[in-house]
């Protein structure tokens, strides 16, 4: 393995000729990592230094690459609309004998995680979010600088490029000390093998008019400085969300899971151990 290669875990058929990528870490209850969009997205670039740290305290963690990203299948006729990317990501917990499980997304992971939490209740213990998508319209998001220099660099005529890859990853970070060249290069390694359709084609729907149904205890954080999901995000949930705990974070991008590693992985273990108090809204 080179350090320009993200590590190869496992694998799994999901059917259809598609095949989910993922680690896996750790005994005890499920933790199911869902990682965000982006070019080169991936379960390891998003959680690699929070995964392990769960697995040590007490849980078995499962990192897949969504369909479209990572080592995983991609397919060039498919459309990744938040249905398809639930649809696969549920055959993927079938095909494991994955029945029940905690959840933690970010980005359009988070979104996934809601959908999930909705539509598949029984399924999902709790949930971890961090600046979830689906919480404005499309239009909100379109205005993001971070959204619009992402899309800026996936759809140049000239392709991606590291220094292009860089503009759009320092947008996800307060402090671009935490941003490396190993991280890009892995990144833009996966992104060359991704057709551009798995962006093209995203849709994610607006839940704001459905989180009162989220029943699931529910941890989130939101960083104040996010440049890719408007923080007025934050506000929503905290006010529709039944069982719902909202830490906003000064000083921090989209990345919370990055930029407060330490933080994160701590509250995150104490929240899926049910050790976290939790606020009740009215």
């Amino acid at each position: 393995m080179t350090p320009e290669r993200v590590p190869e875990g496992r694998y799994v058929q999901i059917g259809d000729g598609l095949q989910v990528h993922y680690h896996e870490a750790g005994t005890g209850p499920v933790v199911l990592f869902v990682h965000g969009s982006g070019p080169g997205g991936s379960g390891w670039s998003n959680f690699q230094h929070n995964y392990q740290e769960l697995a040590q305290a007490g849980f078995r963690c499962i990192v897949p690459d969504l369909i479209g990203y990572g080592y995983s299948s991609k397919p060039e006729d498919a459309h990744y609309t938040l249905d398809f990317l639930t649809e696969t990501l549920l055959t993927f917990a079938d095909e494991l004998g994955l029945e029940r499980f905690h959840l933690v997304g970010n980005s359009l992971g988070g979104a996934l995680c809601m959908q999930l939490a909705l539509d598949h209740a029984p399924r999902v213990d709790r949930l971890v979010l961090m600046a979830p998508g689906g919480m404005e319209a499309r239009e909100v998001y379109m205005e993001m600088r971070g959204i619009r220099s992402m899309l800026r660099a996936i759809f140049d005529p000239e392709g991606l490029s590291l220094g292009s890859m860089r503009k759009v990853f320092e947008k996800q970070l307060f402090e671009r000390a935490h941003l490396d060249d190993n991280l890009l290069k892995q990144r833009l390694a996966i992104a060359q093998t991704q057709p551009q359709g798995v962006f093209a084609t995203s849709r994610v729907p607006n839940f704001s008019d459905r989180l009162e149904g989220i029943q699931q205890p529910t941890l989130a954080f939101w960083g104040n400085e996010d440049q890719f999901c408007p923080v007025s995000g934050a506000e929503k949930l905290a006010k529709s969300v039944p069982n719902i705990r909202v830490l906003r974070i000064s000083r921090c991008g989209h990345w919370v899971m990055v930029e407060h590693q330490a933080l994160f992985n701590r509250l995150c273990a104490e929240f899926l151990k049910g050790m976290l108090c939790q606020s009740t809204n009215p």
